[in-house]
């Protein structure tokens, strides 16, 4: 009778471990893809709020984004897919907010891993008439509600920290002693 250890797991036959190996081989990293968190400022209670817009495929409540474009820098990309997607115009940060990560279907049916580098675009003005008009819903809501409304908890923690930082009172500073 073989002696059996408890709590000691048995080897990994050669074909179980070559196929975990494999399947590490064959994982893709997770594709790049640039977004604007378009915003305003409330005039009446100096609140941010953020501009959502639907899917075309799944009629998911997202944010503007794409894929990387030839010659042109991440928060460029993000400008531009912002007019595109949702017709704003305005001023984009060139530094990032952050990032977040979703898995996104493909048409033939795979889904792969992205990671979306987001940047803050204030808006300025809109287009009556943009690539994909008619295409989506848009809709300004508070930082509160954007983060319901999104899927992925990473851009939901995004938001909120977004309108933090945006609801923050301007003078943070400590008041200098006198004297």
């Amino acid at each position: 009778m073989p002696l059996i250890r408890i709590g000691v797991r048995p080897p990994l036959s050669l074909l179980h471990r070559l196929a975990s190996d494999v399947h590490l081989m064959l994982r893709r990293p997770a594709r790049m893809q640039y977004a604007a968190l378009c915003y305003r400022i409330r005039k009446k209670t100096g609140e941010p709020e953020i501009l959502l817009i639907t899917s075309r495929d799944t009629g998911r409540w997202v944010i503007p984004k794409g894929w990387p474009m030839q010659g042109k820098r991440a928060h460029e990309v993000a400008e531009r897919e912002a007019y595109e997607e949702a017709g704003v115009n305005g001023k984009i940060r060139k530094a990032a907010l952050g990032f977040y990560t979703y898995q996104k279907r493909m048409d033939h049916g795979l889904q792969i891993s992205c990671k979306v580098q987001v940047h803050a675009l204030e808006v300025a003005d809109f287009s009556k008439n943009f690539p994909e008009k008619g295409a989506r819903r848009l809709e300004w809501v508070d930082c509160r509600e954007a983060a319901r409304r999104v899927a992925e908890p990473s851009l939901k923690e995004l938001i909120l920290d977004f309108g933090k930082r945006m609801s923050a009172p301007a003078a943070q500073a400590p008041k200098a002693a006198n004297g």
